[in-house]
């Protein structure tokens, strides 16, 4: 199969960038290791839109921040993403803290970040009750989004605007001659070829590998390790904004923090731990135990059974152990490949900039046409459900349009969460790839509460038996069930 453009990876960024490239006259594909779009790194974060005052000014990291932070939310309007302004405070609490507050502010002002302010103990109590620190530095740009429901938003948007993808598609091999490249892919069915104008090569934490691959001298990756515990929505009221310690000099992470999620749960976390297995999403008692003790500390009213979840995500970092920090992106041209290498925090904020930046290096190659139509929302509002949050987040009025219209949206079978039977439907309706319990899950919250699946788990196992869909939880090697018990006892 030959392809214009092909991207290999369907995170944020290769989502972003087959988004982007839609906007011009291309044949595009998106090869995909994974059953789906969200199994990857992409939506093992915070969620957080940063500000841009972590990153040294004249890098990739602090402009396409910056940049991506300012394109963001119109983008989620476009997809009925839900995504929210919420500003965040960096409290100090000593004075060598104190004057790395002013560093910040002064590498975030160099970095053109809006509304820096410094603010005393007194000014945050106002902001966010309860607040311990000397000083902090409020960064009101600063925001949160599903990163979940917003890869998956940008994946589907350039479905409808041409792009195709291939799931369950590894890449074994990848080389070019003069006219085209050439890719090798290994799936469930056997081997697959297709071949390209050009290949951008947006795999994560393969990205190293594939890029090595055609030849190319990459920089190695180092994967590191951020464990986090979901808390419970009884807690939502208690934080306004985001809060975050000083970032230690050599730490690889912007350390432990309080995030709001747009859905109401509070994060605790992330840890930061280098690992040799670049797949290990393992939560540990350890790290589970020392968050814990943190969470206590940031919220004293908090009880056992508030720790609803655990998870964790692995960064793809460019400085080892030894050096910490952070490194620059590494986003380059070789001859017909375009590599994105160490795409790690803050790339879910930076992904529209990133996206257009690449855009423009594939209009340096194939000088292709931009369309004189395109689409930037959805076109099948009507018999999908696409809004920013569950139904029942909303009005009694507006849950009774949508019933009006379907009454499987006044059939709840995700009672945490309040998920009705048409909106896990229409999730299934959405999956282009192989059909899973996560891909259920992750487009609409439901086993996302405090039974953590236990009610609605045996009521989407019946729909998807309804409509003859093997019942897998990520993909053809996670099946949920081994045949029926019935039919054993029975026969």
């Amino acid at each position: 199969m030959y392809f214009d453009v092909i991207i290999i990876g369907a995170g944020v960024i290769g989502s972003s960038i087959a988004r982007e490239l839609t906007r011009r006259d291309l044949t595009i594909a998106v090869i995909e290791q994974e059953a789906d779009t969200p199994f990857g790194i992409s939506c093992r974060n915070s969620g957080v839109l940063h500000s841009g005052i972590h990153y040294e000014p004249g890098s990739l990291r602090a402009r396409f921040d910056v940049q991506g932070n300012s394109m963001t939310e119109s983008i989620c309007r476009d997809l009925n993403v839900a995504c929210r302004y919420t500003g965040k405070i960096t409290a100090a609490s000593s004075p060598e803290e104190v004057s790395q507050l002013y560093r910040l502010k002064e590498q975030g002002e160099a970095n053109g970040v809006p509304g820096l302010e410094i603010l005393d103990n007194q000014e945050m109590q106002k902001l966010q009750p309860g607040i311990s620190g000397i000083k902090g530095l409020y960064s009101p740009s600063t925001g949160i989004i599903n990163p979940v429901s917003y890869t998956i938003a940008l994946a589907e948007h350039a479905m409808q605007e041409g792009a195709q993808f291939f799931f369950l598609h590894e890449v074994t091999d990848l080389t070019a001659d003069q006219d085209r490249c050439r890719i090798a892919c290994s799936t469930p069915k056997g081997t697959v070829y297709f071949e390209a104008g050009a290949v951008i090569n947006a795999s994560g934490l393969s990205s190293d590998h594939i890029a090595r691959m055609t030849g190319w001298d990459s920089p190695r990756l180092y994967p590191c390790r951020g464990e986090y515990y979901v808390l419970d929505k009884r807690l939502s009221d208690q934080l306004n904004l985001l809060i975050y310690p000083v970032p230690g000099a050599h730490s690889g992470g912007l350390g432990v923090h309080l995030t709001l999620t747009t859905e109401g749960n509070i994060l605790i976390g992330p840890s930061n731990e280098y690992l040799e297995d670049r797949r290990d999403n393992s939560s540990t008692r350890e790290i589970m135990e020392l968050l814990k003790h943190e969470a206590a500390s940031l919220l004293p009213t908090l009880e056992t059974g508030d720790f609803i979840r655990s998870f964790s995500g692995v960064r793809p970092k460019l400085t080892p152990p030894e050096i910490g920090g952070y490194g620059d992106f590494v986003i380059t041209r070789q001859d017909k490949f375009i590599h994105l290498i160490g795409i790690e925090s803050p790339g879910l904020t930076s992904a529209p900039a990133i996206a257009v930046h690449t855009a423009e290096m594939v209009d340096a190659l194939l000088q292709p046409k931009m369309k004189q139509h395109w689409n930037p929302s959805f076109t099948d509002t009507q018999e999908i459900y696409r809004m920013p949050y569950p139904l029942s987040h909303y009005s009694r009025e507006v849950r009774e349009e949508f019933i009006n219209r379907d009454p499987d949206y006044g059939t709840i079978l995700c009672r945490c969460e309040g998920i009705t039977r048409s909106e896990v439907i229409s999730a299934v309706k959405r999956i282009k790839g192989p059909v899973t319990l996560a891909g259920i899950k992750q487009r609409c919250r439901t086993m996302t509460g405090r039974c953590q699946g236990g009610f609605c788990l045996p009521r989407i196992t019946d729909i998807l038996q309804e409509e003859h869909i093997e019942v897998l939880w990520k993909g053809p090697d996670s099946p949920m069930y081994m045949g029926s018990l019935r039919s054993e006892v029975y026969g």
